[in-house]
């Protein structure tokens, strides 16, 4: 057997470098090189083999969790069909990765963590940035991505690369299993040198399959289509990354089955299809939420049916409803006991469209639906221009989705605007509505706006942010300036966490620790003045300056008007440009359903008590689907 020696490091890289995914006959290849930050852990090893290996692209950062965000994106940008890796060193570089590997996991997006480790031969132990165990010597922080990854597995001797390495690709080109994969490298060992065979650095290419359902739930399937009365589709992300939109469209046009959609799967159908309904659940239309109530037939595309998606379970109330899931992972094709197509989502709304053939939902139905479509995106035009006397978020939101052109990308992940978003975006393209809500991470929106903006550089990539978030994580500004990739980055100051300040009210607590408010000396509690108002001894909080540090452009805005000016300006400049504007925190977009929060059951609060009554309420209308 021809073989090459060569680091664990070098062999790592050399083998990403020649791994490519094949669908429907399009080659990718699927890594688009390696974010990193180095470290004592991993600068001597992969840093070297980065160093050695050019063409593997190395791209520096500036925070380990958004460095995952962005491949994040990247990989939602491109249908999954390729990513980045990532490569810290070992301690607080590694654990700053666990929140975005949680993030990929939940979204079901493909990304390769490698953090450093601790020392496998230990004789040096403990190590800088090492923690300890009394009970095991087999143990390191690394061990916290186990919960967090889809795989994980850490290289103690440099032959188990060879078995690992295929493993890794195994679950990150599965449609059904992938999300972060964590391969640690103890730190001498990337070092190490061994004789690699040489067909481990072959080109490989990784088809990704189009899988079919059991051909008997299938006609069974049909079946029960063809007896519903009020059926609904429930389209989530699957839908899209199957690249199954247009197949979707053409079962909805022969059949007359409504759609509504998810965060992941908005953008399923254009909004202005007469049969989209638009969100569902708790972010839902008043039509989404009407048919939902009492469709007898709910057929789940890709989507994993989160409490924000069931409205906590109370979405659906026919009492005979039934549910089909068409969905590539058997776990999510059971939910709620359903008839299970587990399966691609093109693959299998091909073969039921041909089944379903004579089906057609009566036209009184589609009328209503139809309806719902128009009378909601009426509504839609008056929120954007309701002229309320201080700027709205919503009013934002519509200059926004106006100036931008189609087939632009809108990012969001946090706060209220995700739940705006999803009711008032009018998405025209399956890629225009970005939102990372599965996780809902503050701090994703920036970083996630630079992959975006990597996978698709002749888009206007629109950053919609409010200032929790961005005080999350706004250091990838720099990155952006750093690599000339430029984005459009929407900032929206609230003065605190408008969405948990809305919410909190709701339960009864008025809006307690949500917004930026300096100690009251006298009762010892948060409840000043604003942080950001100015007093002779100190200079405000300044949002527009802090970007500006940071390289971007900042364009300022008074108000709707002048926002939507300086938007127009941003679509001009060649760098990273950040529009600042300051909205109502208190003025928001009626019309939400409930949401599960559990509430205090005992309080002196008599605002508490009222919501603990109300609370108990609602959760009558929650139903288990057996």
């Amino acid at each position: 057997m021809k073989t090459e020696r060569l680091t664990v490091a070098q062999a790592t890289i050399k083998f990403l470098n020649q791994q490519y995914t094949e669908r429907d006959g399009v080659e990718h290849k699927f890594f688009a090189g390696c974010f990193g930050i180095f470290g004592h852990g991993n600068v001597a090893g992969l840093g070297q083999a980065l160093q050695q290996y050019p063409d593997f692209k190395y791209y520096q950062c500036r925070n380990e969790q958004s460095m995952v965000h962005t491949a994040v994106a990247y990989a939602k940008v491109k249908n999954r069909l390729s990513t980045f890796a990532c490569t810290t060193s070992i301690g607080p570089g590694a654990t700053n990765m666990v929140t975005g590997a949680a993030l990929a996991t939940v979204n079901r997006i493909p990304v390769l963590l490698l953090p450093g480790d601790i020392f496998a031969r230990r004789n040096v132990a403990p190590v800088l940035q090492q923690i300890e165990s009394a009970w095991s010597q087999d143990f390191s922080a690394n061990d916290s991505f186990k919960p967090v990854s889809k795989y994980w597995d850490r290289i103690n001797r440099a032959e188990q690369l060879i078995t690992a390495l295929p493993e890794v690709m195994r679950v990150l080109t599965s449609p059904a299993e992938t999300g972060a994969v964590t391969l640690c490298m103890p730190q001498d060992v990337q070092a190490e040198a061994f004789d690699f065979p040489v067909s481990l650095f072959e080109k490989r290419v990784w088809t990704i399959p189009r899988q079919r359902p059991d051909r008997t739930l299938i006609k069974k399937a049909a079946s029960w289509i063809q007896e519903s009365r009020n059926p609904i589709i429930i389209a989530g992300g699957g839908t899209i990354y199957s690249d199954a939109t247009e197949e979707l469209r053409h079962f909805v046009e022969q059949t007359g089955i409504p759609v509504g959609e998810t965060f992941a799967g908005k953008g399923s159908l254009r909004f202005d299809h007469p049969l989209n309904l638009g969100a569902c659940g708790v972010t839902g239309t008043p039509g989404a939420i009407a048919i939902a109530r009492e469709a007898d037939l709910v057929i789940g595309i890709g989507t994993r049916y989160s409490d924000f998606t069931t409205a906590s379970k109370s979405s659906f109330q026919n009492p005979n409803v039934r549910f089909i899931n068409i969905n590539v992972a058997e776990f999510d094709a059971y939910k709620h006991l359903a008839l299970p197509l587990t399966g691609d989502a093109k693959a299998t709304l091909q073969e039921l469209r041909e089944l379903v053939s004579e089906f057609e939902t009566e036209q009184a139905y589609r009328k209503k639906v139809t309806a719902y479509n128009k009378s909601w995106d009426q509504k839609v035009s008056e929120i954007y221009h309701d002229r309320y006397p201080n700027t709205s978020q919503a009013e934002v939101i519509g200059a926004v989705n106006e100036i931008s052109a189609d087939q632009d990308i809108m990012i969001c992940a946090s706060g209220s605007m995700p739940g705006d978003l999803h009711k008032l975006w009018r998405t025209c393209h399956p890629k225009g509505f970005h939102l990372e809500y599965g996780y809902s991470c503050m701090g994703y929106e920036i970083a996630g706006g630079l992959g975006a903006k990597m996978a698709a550089p002749d888009r206007n990539v629109y950053v919609m942010v409010g200032d929790g978030g961005y005080l999350m994580l706004a250091q990838e500004i720099i990155t952006s300036i750093q690599e000339q990739i430029k984005l459009i980055i929407v900032l929206i100051n609230n003065h605190g966490f408008a969405s948990i300040g809305s919410l909190s009210r709701s339960v009864g607590s008025n809006g307690f620790g949500t917004r930026y408010l300096r100690r009251n000396m006298e009762n010892g509690q948060i409840g000043g003045d604003e942080v950001s108002i100015t007093e002779a001894q100190h200079l405000p909080v300044d949002l527009a300056k802090n970007a500006e540090s940071l390289g971007a452009v900042v364009l300022k805005a008074d108000n709707i008007d002048s926002f939507r000016k300086a938007l127009k300006e941003a679509q001009t400049i060649k760098q990273t440009t950040v529009v600042y504007v300051e909205t109502d925190r208190y003025k928001g977009v009626e019309g939400y359903s409930w949401w599960e929060v559990p509430i205090a059951e005992i309080s002196e609060s008599k605002s508490v008590k009222e919501a603990y009554n109300d609370y108990i309420s609602q959760k009558k209308a929650q139903k288990y689907y057996l």
